[in-house]
């Protein structure tokens, strides 16, 4: 148990509890600067959901930086009892839906409507990228962004040939990725994004 900030926008500063969950592994502040800073010509006003919530850490964050709304969806109770004490500490019940909920299941049930952003970053041990992956598409608004985080030797979590590789990194521990949705497949409009050759 412990407690990571919100690193930018109003609610900078703010602590998040992190529980004694198994599973449970923030997204590290370096990792979370990087992506945001890549995400800083979309996010105003963009709808965000964050899959496999955990500390919510990147659906508050993104609200923070000027998203309109997030949906945070999380399936373990302790973990969303946080995350509500959280939003209503925050009189953010507003802009920000706590959804206790399986991700599959509620990617499956259509919940997800036209999302701008989503992240994906699920426990590494659960193995659940290809799952989740094939749910999300069909939940993301023409242009939208997807954030995947996974284990650093694992080459597979990627998207199919909708999505075009934006950016990319790693650390020690994990890769991290934003992609954009195509128009079509093949369709790369979007001058400066690294080629998905780069996975090669």
């Amino acid at each position: 148990a412990g407690a990571i900030r919100i690193i930018g926008g109003s609610w900078r500063g703010t602590r998040l509890p992190v529980e004694d969950s198994p599973g449970l592994r923030p997204t590290g502040d370096r990792v979370r600067e990087t992506l945001f800073n890549w995400l800083e010509p979309i996010i105003a006003g963009a709808r965000v959901a964050d899959l496999f919530a955990g500390t919510g850490a990147l659906g508050l964050e993104s609200v923070s930086r000027g998203a309109s709304s997030a949906v945070l969806v999380e399936r373990d109770p302790r973990l969303v009892t946080s995350l509500r004490a959280t939003v209503s500490r925050l009189a953010a019940q507003d802009q920000v839906n706590v959804v206790q909920a399986d991700a599959l299941q509620w990617l499956a049930s259509d919940a997800g409507g036209n999302i701008d952003i989503a992240f994906l970053d699920p426990p590494f041990a659960s193995v659940l990228w290809p799952q989740a992956l094939a749910q999300l598409s069909k939940s993301m608004a023409p242009g939208a962004h997807l954030y995947v985080e996974s284990p650093h030797e694992q080459r597979d979590a990627r998207p199919g040939p909708c999505w075009s590789l934006h950016r990319q990194g790693r650390t020690r521990d994990v890769h991290f990725a934003l992609y954009r949705r195509l128009a079509k497949p093949g369709a790369d409009t979007l001058k400066g994004d690294v080629s998905a050759a780069a996975w090669q």
